[in-house]
């Protein structure tokens, strides 16, 4: 959102060159946001207090009350607490931290949360979604907790209660965890959070899926759509069987590109402009080399068998450590003293030569 309303010529660069149903770039982007917005967050951000200052955040709650956000609790960083600290009065006298009911329902002061709530868009996180639109969030199928629901659902809710108004859901397609792929799109789930009736707007890295109000069959089309391409084929023939599909349905080819080298490739021109951390991070430049790094072991790293072949695969490239060698010290493994340590140096070697992207594009 900063980016659109601060380069509305690289934004719209960057979304023309993702790969799958993106739809077309926003008519009017051509000029930064001239009213503004009206925030109302269970849980108020960095990221929400960086769009603030980028003067994203412009409109007035309501006739009387000169805020422009409001907020159950915060949370984040301490940079963002030292941020907030910093802060001039101007700014921080247009935010408002009030209990979570005020935020999360709409009723109990109706009439004036309709007045601010105008076209609203809600926008929650999900762990997996159904090619029908339901959507779990906050515990496993076998009953696990993950997390609490939160407001997630008060949000869904009020999107079709608000005129307007819709529910957004932010999806990653794909969970990687020791070294295994999943679909996060799958064709059913045994725990729901948001059930199937509520479906409304999801969307992946590959694209939206605007389900609201359509029909099963266009619904899994749409998903199918922003699902990575890897797991497609199993979702058609899931769809087949419980006859949600034609039996002769056939992929376009413009889903089969929904990729993660293809997203790579499409926004590798603008990284200048995607930094990994926008909002900045308290680690330096060689923690957050290692901390890639790190995660990409930990991901090849899983089993006995993946651990012995990316040990043999790194031994035989010989990587040179010499360009590592303040990542090195930070670990202690400069000078390693034992076998365990030399085997976890030249990993470790490995993987920051796997991770690395070269010099990011100006």
């Amino acid at each position: 959102m900063r980016l659109r309303h601060a380069n509305k010529a690289e934004y719209q660069n960057a979304v023309r060159a993702l790969p799958g149903p993106a739809g077309p770039v926003e008519e009017g982007c051509e000029s930064p946001f001239i009213q503004g917005l009206y925030g109302c967050t269970e849980m108020f951000t960095q990221g929400m207090f960086e769009i603030l200052r980028a003067g994203i955040f412009t409109r007035r709650a309501h006739e009387g009350r000169d805020i422009t956000i409001d907020g159950g609790f915060y949370l984040g960083p301490q940079n963002f607490y030292r941020a907030l600290r910093e802060a001039p009065d101007d700014v921080l006298n247009l935010i408002n931290m009030t209990s979570v009911d005020d935020v999360n329902a709409l009723y109990g002061n109706e009439e004036v949360r309709r007045r601010e709530r105008v076209d609203a868009r809600f926008i929650n996180i999900a762990m997996k979604a159904t090619c029908l639109g339901a959507v779990t969030s906050d515990a496993l199928e076998d009953g696990r907790v993950v997390s609490g629901v939160g407001g997630q659902y008060n949000f869904v809710a009020q999107a079709h209660e608000l005129e307007g108004a819709r529910s957004i859901i932010l999806l990653k397609a794909v969970r990687e965890s020791k070294g295994k792929v999943e679909s996060n799109i799958v064709w059913n789930y045994g725990h729901v959070t948001v059930p199937r009736h509520l479906r409304d707007i999801i969307i992946t890295e590959y694209g939206v899926a605007d389900l609201r109000g359509q029909p099963d069959e266009e619904c899994v089309k749409r998903m199918l759509a922003i699902t990575d391409s890897r797991f497609q084929d199993e979702l058609v023939r899931e769809a087949i069987a419980a006859k949600k599909l034609a039996a002769d349905f056939k992929l376009p080819e413009a889903w089969k590109k929904n990729t993660p080298d293809a997203i790579d490739a499409a926004l590798r021109p603008h990284l200048g402009y995607l930094p990994t951390y926008p909002f900045g991070t308290e680690m330096d430049e060689v923690e957050q080399d290692l901390a890639l790094a790190l995660e990409h072991l930990q991901d090849h790293t899983a089993s006995f068998w993946q651990q012995a072949g990316y040990v043999a695969a790194a031994v035989a490239s010989g990587p040179d450590a010499e360009p590592w060698r303040p990542h090195l010290q930070r670990l202690q493994l400069e000078k390693p003293s034992s076998l365990p340590e030399r085997i976890w140096r030249v990993l470790v070697l490995k993987a920051l030569e796997d991770t690395q992207t070269g010099p990011v594009p100006s």
